[in-house]
């Protein structure tokens, strides 16, 4: 086994030991490992492996973003377009001390929007049993509730993570598209990274392949659907699938066929960035930092992602062409071995 697999074997072992189930997925330069451990349970219960479906949360978010400046490149959306602009004529899109909210504050999350939709959640805490709490997120709710919103701050002024402002991102690029949102991500993502397992439907054989989800205390978990809230955090992925978008963020990118402007588009990501702390900022989807000279100086650019019954990671360093993908079928976060996988990485190709 390769040093790369014994990393990921490790790490797979790590969380194994407080997660049902879990995939570890690592690249560097032209070599990629995966392994799992755990069980999956679900209708083909085993050993998690590259193929097995996991709900990704909130990674889905860099997809809804990479589609933005996928558009922008094509010239079919602006960053800095307003919101209002994309949604149905008439919709009540709140605005504070003169400032519109654009489509790169959302992407960013600086639009002041709050992290929740406006009356979400009482009627998710009376739905029987509770299965997923975004389930009555519909376009008309969502788009009735911006008229009674107040944004936190004016958009472009502070970061403030917000699901509402990503699955708004979502709604509406998919609305400039003509198509839906699972749709759009296959078009402008999938389908050019060939990453057939990704996506919100779990029919056929995909939903064979789908992880039973667990909460923290193991108990199985509701899967999670987001209706129209879908692009920030609806999507399913396998860790197969991860690596070919981690490849693609290590300008890896695909040129050919219906990929053009991808690579741009990467870039286009990488290069838009609010700034959030001295050693830390935000680009379209992605958070970033850069760690002390202590701790190696190096770049790190990383999601996490939640739902009922799952967790997630994706980390990588474009500076020294490493990343990591860690899924798991436990609500309880990955991020600590995560990190720990992508900063040994770091250090080894220093």
């Amino acid at each position: 086994m390769t040093d790369l697999g014994v990393a990921v074997r490790e790490t797979a072992d790590r969380l194994a030991a407080t997660h049902a189930g879990v995939v570890v997925a690592a690249v560097a330069g032209g070599s990629a490992e995966i392994g799992g451990a755990g069980r999956t349970g679900g209708e083909r219960d085993g050993t998690p492996d590259a193929g097995t479906l996991f709900e990704i949360g909130s990674v889905t978010k860099t997809f809804t973003a990479l589609a933005l400046a996928r558009l922008a490149v094509a010239g079919e959306a602006g960053l800095d377009e307003p919101l209002a602009a994309l949604l149905p004529e008439g919709t009540a899109v709140p605005s504070r001390d003169g400032g519109e909210i654009t489509l790169r504050h959302l992407a960013t999350h600086t639009s002041g929007l709050p992290r929740l939709p406006k009356g979400m959640l009482l009627p998710a805490l009376l739905r029987p049993g509770k299965p997923d709490p975004y389930a009555g997120c519909t376009a008309d709710f969502l788009l009735r509730g911006l008229a009674a919103t107040r944004l936190g701050a004016a958009p472009g002024r502070r970061f403030r993570y917000s699901n509402l402002g990503a699955g708004l991102l979502g709604l509406a690029l998919a609305r400039r598209a003509g198509t839906d949102y699972e749709t759009l991500i296959t078009r402008e993502i999938c389908a050019p990274l060939g990453m057939a397992d990704t996506g919100i439907a779990t029919g056929g054989d995909r939903s064979a392949r789908l992880a039973q989800g667990h909460t923290r205390r193991g108990r199985p978990a509701a899967p999670w659907h987001l209706a129209d809230l879908a692009g920030a955090g609806g999507l399913r992925s396998t860790a197969a699938d991860m690596v070919a978008f981690l490849r693609a963020q290590l300008d890896d990118a695909p040129s050919g066929g219906g990929a053009g402007g991808f690579a741009e588009a990467v870039r286009l990501s990488r290069e838009t960035e609010h700034r959030i702390t001295p050693f830390s900022w935000i680009h379209l989807g992605w958070m970033g930092q850069r760690l002390h000279a202590r701790q190696g100086g190096h770049l790190q650019i990383w999601h996490n992602g939640a739902t009922g019954g799952f967790s997630s990671f994706t980390g990588f360093d474009p500076e020294k062409g490493v990343g990591v993908v860690v899924l798991s079928n436990t609500q309880r976060p990955v991020d600590r071995p995560a990190f720990d996988l992508l900063g040994s990485l770091q250090q080894a190709h220093s």
